[in-house]
């Protein structure tokens, strides 16, 4: 959720480590701060808001010396103000931090009692106070972090640097992520490879419970024993421009119109792994399974009910999606029947990760479908699945839930035609459809305009709703979630048939209701729930294709004819003007769409 870097290198620290910082800005976060030393001092600044106003701290009141560690904060434990900022420093060492520490407020009574005091609200103080302590009893820096990681509880990710070492920077990691990259004398470290890029392409991910010695000309790696390991050093690189805007005014709408390139990488990429039988893959035989779950959060977990109706539709498996934050505390029965399906984008997500670590405890198998295959979840899965949709920066998903979407749909049809429900030619036939998708998805974009003006328009509302039916219904849930992601309008998905349940209630004349209803087999029932929401005065925004708008009443407020696609493929299509609408309603507001308040990219602390 926060954004770690760390620098040991041979120029002036920080404007690197502030260079670094910027290319975690998607992650969230409200403060930021960078701490140095130089000469034995050690010396922080920090500030509130964007990183601007730390660049512009520095240039008033530079700070040098060429080892140091920077973070962006997004409060938990205390809210956004300076003295709550990273780093925290106690006399010689200060610390940056990524999670939450559970029993921090025992550590810190413990501290009083030996006469340390604090400063700020947070719990991530008591860490650097904790190591002072040892520090003070006579410990060395390494000997010193090591005791202090020693008596911490909860998830972390955490840097330490000392006054009296400007080459040494010590890391740990125990369930948010870490990688450390290698220069030529130099060393960095970063919760995120991606703000390594700009400095060097080799890196190595600590794994789980690991902690690391890090000087310019070596690291020193101790796995959760304290025993020496050697981990992989992987050839990582950003893809050309991913983190550039290019024309677009904002990330979002630049990965809004990769969509079409992105859905085709995916699709073909997984076709081609299936025609080939080789790669993991291989590992799957949907014969053997009785049951699946899939499990995610937010986006990821829509993208899961979904799959859900592909499932059992074209493979005959029951499926069920399951919300990972809840999915462990149910006592779940699982067997060897079972196959739990992980859905990430950033493969770090702390619930998702506790709810695979549950499955692994079990006999049933696993499977990950992911973004960033050189996440803890990609290595902690039996099988990993790439999505193929390139480095999304938005913290809100698009391109990434269609290409979930697309490597779902295409995993389904082959379960089908695995486990016989689906004749090798329907098969066939099928993943033809799909592969026109992602021209579909481009007629999509050339309304982008049309979807605008009605954005413009709804932009001024304090609430709306989306229903759907069948796998419309997740789709009007992720509607939903995008709206109130990034224009902070209230919005409510709903199943059809529940908005006479109750949610009608809201219905009035300035109320949006958003009706996602592609004809097909549930079109009819659709519209009834459409002539309800008229009936009370709702303004109606009807999405659909040309035969459905024949059938549709004239007297609907606004109308988006979308092309036709075959109903089974309908949610990767009509996720899109669902995008287009948060986008542009956003837009009018003016609120910040790529790093909007609140929110995080990757959520790695429960």
């Amino acid at each position: 959720m926060c954004g770690i870097v760390g620098i040991l290198g041979s120029h002036e620290a920080a404007p690197l480590l502030v260079d670094a910082l910027k290319r975690l800005e998607y992650r969230g976060y409200d403060s930021a701060g960078i701490a140095t030393v130089r000469g034995g001092e050690l010396d922080r600044r920090r500030a509130v808001g964007k990183l601007v106003n730390l660049s512009d701290l520095l240039v008033h009141d530079p700070l040098l010396g060429q080892v140091g560690i920077g973070h962006t904060r997004w409060a938990t434990h205390g809210s956004a103000t300076v003295e709550n900022a990273h780093p925290h420093q106690a006399s010689t060492v200060a610390v940056v931090h990524n999670g939450i520490i559970e029993n921090y407020r025992e550590l810190k009574t413990e501290l009083n009692g030996h006469g340390y005091g604090f400063e700020t609200e947070t719990d991530t103080e008591t860490i650097s106070v904790l190591c002072q302590r040892f520090l003070d009893e006579g410990h060395s820096p390494p000997e010193a972090a090591r005791l202090t990681i020693k008596r911490l509880t909860g998830a972390f990710a955490v840097c330490f640097l000392f006054s009296t070492d400007d080459d040494l920077i010590f890391v740990a990691r125990r369930g948010s992520p870490l990688a450390v990259g290698y220069g030529n004398g130099e060393m960095f470290v970063a919760s995120d490879a991606h703000a390594l890029s700009c400095f060097t392409e080799s890196v190595t991910y600590l794994e789980e419970g690991d902690c690391a010695e890090v000087t310019r000309a070596r690291i020193s790696i101790y796995d959760a024993a304290n025993q020496p390991v050697e981990r992989a050093v992987l050839q990582v690189k950003l893809e050309s421009g991913a983190a550039e805007k290019g024309a677009y005014k904002h990330f979002m709408a630049k990965e809004i119109f990769e969509q079409p390139s992105a859905v085709a990488e995916a699709a073909g990429q997984l076709s081609a792994e299936i025609a080939s039988g080789q790669g993991d893959l291989a590992n799957l035989d949907f014969t053997a399974f009785e049951r699946v779950q899939m499990v995610a959060c937010g986006t990821a977990y829509y993208a899961g009910c979904v799959a859900c109706y592909w499932f059992e539709q074209f493979a005959g498996l029951p499926a069920q999606a399951e919300i990972a934050s809840e999915f462990r505390y149910r006592g779940r029965l699982l067997g060897s029947g079972d196959l739990s399906v992980f859905v990430s984008q950033s493969g770090e997500t702390a619930d998702t990760i506790a709810a695979l670590r549950y499955v692994r405890n079990t006999e049933a198998s696993n499977l990950s479908i992911l973004n960033n295959m050189s996440s803890t979840m990609a290595r902690e899965s039996e099988v990993a699945m790439p999505i193929h949709a390139g480095p999304e920066i938005g913290v809100a998903s698009s391109k990434a839930f269609t290409c979930q979407l697309a490597t779902l749909v295409a995993l389904a049809i082959w379960a089908g035609e695995q486990r016989g429900q689906l004749e090798a030619a329907a098969a066939g036939d099928l993943a033809n459809q799909l592969k026109a998708v992602p021209g579909l998805l481009n007629a999509v974009l050339s309304m982008e305009e049309e979807i605008a003006c009605i954005a413009r328009q709804i932009a001024d509302s304090t609430s709306a709703l989306f229903i759907g039916r069948g796998s419309m219904y997740p789709i009007a849930l992720e509607g939903a979630l995008k709206l109130k992601e990034l224009s902070y309008i209230h919005a409510e998905g709903l199943a059809g048939g529940e908005l006479k349940h109750g949610p009608i209630a809201l219905v009035d004349k300035t109320l949006p209701v958003f009706v996602l209803a592609p004809s097909g087999p549930l079109f009819e029932k659709t519209m009834s729930n459409l002539e309800e929401v008229k009936a009370r005065g709702g303004r109606i925004v009807l999405i659909t294709d040309s035969e459905g708008a024949k059938k549709a009443n004239d007297s609907i407020w606004k109308s988006l004819v979308m092309p036709t696609v075959n109903p089974l493929f309908a949610p990767i299509v009509y996720a899109v003007p669902m995008q287009l609408v948060a986008y542009h309603a956003a837009v009018e507001k003016g609120t910040d769409v790529d790093q909007p308040r609140n929110l995080a990219k990757s959520v790695t602390v429960e």
